[in-house]
């Protein structure tokens, strides 16, 4: 992390610390097609720091990154000054796709459904699985909710990844099986591929590193109309 980023963080810290804790909150507001089309897509947050907000940020096909570089500027209300994680990981990885060409919607085999009131968002990023799921009222918690995480494969480089086949037929994410993936019977500290040392690992919650400084707080909205999926809500920082 940069200088500049470890100042922005530090200011984070010492004002979530001094108590200014109102003028601190997060706002986000998140939209996604998940069938590919990419019209619409934003993600919008507004944060405590006066250059870290976006309006509407979205993919930028000529420069092949987000068009308010959003992608690095979240990076200090994802980390504390020591780099920890303040918030789920998987959650932050799924405020990316409107950022990101539709290659990452498919490349990390993103799924999101609804059963009853209850919508799952699950998908695999360099070789790890997440999963994040509202609860009934269609809310997401934090610091802790329904986040869990689990190594099913690796990539290297710019290749695609390398799934075991513990979790999908074809070693590709594809194919990925999710009912096997979240499956806790299904052994881990399997070696995914022959001339590889990475290996699966059982189901872990993804609350974010609790040796953090602070992390958010509150609830967020989720609808799911398919094929659009929404975000919405304040989180507050609460030092720990």
């Amino acid at each position: 992390m940069g200088l500049v980023m470890r100042k922005l963080v530090l200011f984070v810290f010492l004002a979530v610390g001094g108590g200014l804790l109102s003028a601190q909150d997060l706002t986000v507001d998140y939209r996604y097609n998940t069938s590919g089309r990419n019209e619409g897509n934003y993600l919008s947050y507004q944060s405590a720091i006066r250059y870290i907000a976006a309006d509407k940020d979205a993919f930028d096909a000529v420069s092949g990154a987000s068009k308010q570089k959003s992608t690095s500027l979240f990076a200090p209300i994802q980390t504390d000054i020591m780099g920890r994680a303040t918030i789920s990981t998987g959650f932050r990885g799924l405020l990316l796709f409107p950022l990101g060409p539709d290659t990452l919607r498919t490349d990390d085999s993103l799924h999101v459904y609804k059963e009853g009131s209850v919508i799952t968002m699950e998908y695999v990023h360099r070789g790890v699985a997440y999963r994040i799921q509202t609860d009934r009222n269609g809310n997401i918690s934090f610091p802790r909710g329904n986040y869990v995480m689990r190594s099913v494969g690796y990539i290297e480089g710019y290749d695609a990844q390398v799934i075991s086949r513990d979790f999908s037929r074809d070693m590709t994410a594809a194919s990925i099986d999710w009912k096997k993936v979240w499956d806790p019977g299904v052994p881990s500290g399997q070696l995914v591929a022959q001339g590889n040392d990475a290996k699966t690992s059982p189901i872990q919650n993804d609350y974010g590193d609790m040796m953090a400084m602070f992390n958010w707080d509150g609830t967020l909205e989720v609808k799911f109309e398919d094929p659009i999926l929404t975000i919405k809500g304040v989180l507050r920082p609460v030092k720990r």
